[in-house]
């Protein structure tokens, strides 16, 4: 809900002080549905900001940022369409990049919805009921968005107070002090976690609203940003490594306490794909989903509930559901699902030693995508990406161009698919619901998102065969789901599941999963920790920011332009030594007039 502000006015016509259609007076909201709304309006930051940043690039799920800067996949479209986005996939974007631009605007966005809230419990004061839930779920979402601001853009940036928002000096608020060092905002998003753990519920089943914050919801965020605070991303002296410590107790109380809004003991789901599967009965509330954005689609609605938003998201096909065909996996990415005979990830440069999986071929028909099935591969790799010759979803399979892809000459021949709703999904709204929207809960933190986090704390503190079993339970999930193949397929294939001993056939392509037996080193267990976060949350919005986190960004991704470039020449910039955080937006700069001071890595 936008909160309208009241004009007033010296004339006595009464029709003038009637509100403005469509209008709401402060006035009417100061009531405990009235704060619900505009509470409910906060919530809904949540989901895209599409407003403010249509293509999507403001959003939670960090899809430009996490997937595309981080390599994990290209632009698409072709090359001209939003030049913005290209400068991002290509490094070379600066302060004054539009989408850069938008993310911050939408953090801020979100941080005022929030602190409306705030000042408007704190002016009802005892006359509304629950104000201390009321306000705990406010500082939740206050807290989310910063630590966005964080993660972007490092932990130097402003922090509106309440008072600074009551004052109205959201401008006035700056990231240094007199002396012109950075003011750090760590421990006020700290705080404010702290707060919204205390004031939340473990679940909502007295209410049955299970999108909104409970206390384990917010423990997670804040474990999550523990890690960062621990980590040397932001490239400077504001890293705090005791804080992993911290971190590696709260996942712990997570793994062994923790339960969703409905109740339940987390948990990883039995089926990957059906994470992903809004007709599966664990896609929502099974148990994984330890935050979670709440979709639904109502009437005619387009767009409003896609947390990508439709560009980014859609995918043009052989069913006609229209999209752009933006967001594609990198023939990177797609290698790197690749395994040894023993169903364990190949390294880097085995990987990269490999024909691409996915290739255009000469027939007499001409030139046709086709993807070679005999290769063994993770099966998370088809619930990850589109492959040409396998099953898409319930679109059917794709074998020929023909719209699947928009221009393979700009980024290759795979289709982003993980976050696509399928078309039953959707089939029973109006026709006008555009591809991307979809009644599934966007993961934001999931379960083995909080599995791998604790792995990487244990490998830290040296117990490499604590941190093997909590690799290995992620691993043992993803050998028991895989792509079925259809009539359309060639050949024969099957699930080789090294886990338990097994053989299955009728699968779209030769899948195989094993488990590691031992890690003989801390640097052995660092790499399979790290391949593993990006075979389970891969097309999550995550690997950029693991990548900046790790302090690995700049030689990962100058030696990815290495590779990928070779197959798009003239494509992709050098990735800059410095930069594990992006530019706080040049137009902040300026309009700041000497109260923001760029952060550390782009002065």
């Amino acid at each position: 809900m936008a909160l309208a502000s009241l004009t007033m006015t010296s004339c006595g016509d009464s029709f003038l002080l009637i509100d403005p259609a469509g209008s709401v007076s402060e006035a009417t909201l100061t009531t405990e549905s009235g704060i619900d709304m505009v509470l409910t309006g906060a919530y809904s930051s949540f989901n895209s900001m599409t407003q403010t940043a249509w293509m999507g690039y403001g959003s939670l799920f960090n899809f430009v940022y996490g997937d595309v800067v981080g390599g994990d996949a290209n632009k698409g479209s072709t090359a001209g369409d939003q030049p913005d986005w290209t400068q991002l996939e290509t490094f070379t974007f600066s302060a004054s990049n539009g989408y850069i631009s938008g993310k911050w605007n939408s953090v801020y966005e979100a941080v005022k919805r929030a602190n409306n809230v705030l000042k408007m419990a704190e002016d009802m004061g005892d006359a509304l009921p629950n104000k201390s839930v009321i306000e705990a779920q406010a500082k939740f979402i206050k807290a989310v968005w910063m630590f966005e601001g964080i993660k972007m853009f490092g932990a130097a940036i402003p922090y509106i107070t309440l008072e600074d928002y009551k004052a109205n000096t959201d401008p006035q608020v700056g990231n240094i002090d007199e002396g012109g060092n950075y003011i750090y905002v760590w421990d006020k998003v700290e705080a404010d976690l702290k707060e919204a753990i205390a004031g939340l519920p473990a679940d909502w089943n007295s209410t049955g609203e299970y999108g909104r914050a409970t206390s384990w919801m917010a423990k997670a965020v804040l474990a999550k940003m523990y890690m960062y605070w621990a980590s040397p991303y932001n490239g400077n002296m504001s890293s705090n490594p005791a804080k992993m410590s911290e971190a590696k107790s709260i996942l712990k109380d997570i793994i062994d306490n923790g339960v969703d809004a409905k109740g339940q003991k987390y948990k990883l789901i039995d089926h990957y794909g059906d994470l992903y599967n809004a007709n599966s009965p664990d896609c929502d509330w099974g148990g994984e989903g330890v935050f979670d954005v709440q979709l639904t689609i109502s009437g005619t609605q387009t767009d409003t509930n896609a947390i990508a938003s439709n560009p980014a998201i859609g995918q043009a096909g052989a069913s006609g559901l229209g999209g752009w065909g933006f967001y594609q996996p990198s023939y990177d990415f797609a290698n790197s699902f690749i395994v040894d005979a023993n169903g364990l990830p190949l390294s880097t440069a085995d990987y990269r030693a490999q024909p691409r999986l996915t290739q255009m071929v000469a027939t007499a028909a001409g030139d046709v995508p086709q993807t070679d099935l005999t290769v063994y591969v993770d099966p998370r790799i088809d619930f990850t990406m589109g492959r040409f010759n396998v099953p898409f979803l319930d679109y059917g399979t794709p074998t020929a161009l023909n719209g699947w892809v928009r221009d393979p000459n700009n980024a290759g021949l795979y289709m982003n698919k993980k976050n696509l709703p399928y078309i039953s999904d959707r089939g029973s709204t109006s026709v006008s619901t555009a591809p991307a929207s979809s009644a599934k809960n966007y993961h934001v933190i999931r379960f083995a998102d909080i599995l791998l986090l604790y792995a990487e704390c244990l490998i830290n503190d040296g117990d490499l065969s604590g941190a093997l079993d909590y690799i290995n339970q992620v691993r043992a999930r993803a050998a028991n789901d895989f792509v079925k193949a259809d009539a359309t397929t060639v050949g024969t294939y099957s699930l080789d599941d090294k886990v338990n001993g097994k053989t299955v056939a009728g699968a779209a392509g030769n899948y195989r999963v094993g488990l590691y037996t031992a890690f003989a080193s801390k640097d052995e267990a660092i790499t399979a920790l790290r391949a593993e976060r990006r075979a389970e949350l891969g097309m999550e919005g995550h690997r950029w920011f693991d990548l900046a986190r790790w302090g690995v960004a700049a030689d990962v991704l100058n030696d990815y332009v290495t590779y990928e470039g070779a197959f798009f020449p003239n494509k992709y910039s050098n990735y800059g030594k410095n930069w594990v955080m992006f530019p706080i937006p040049y137009n902040q700069i300026v309009t700041a007039m000497g109260r923001f001071k760029q952060n550390a890595d782009w002065e």
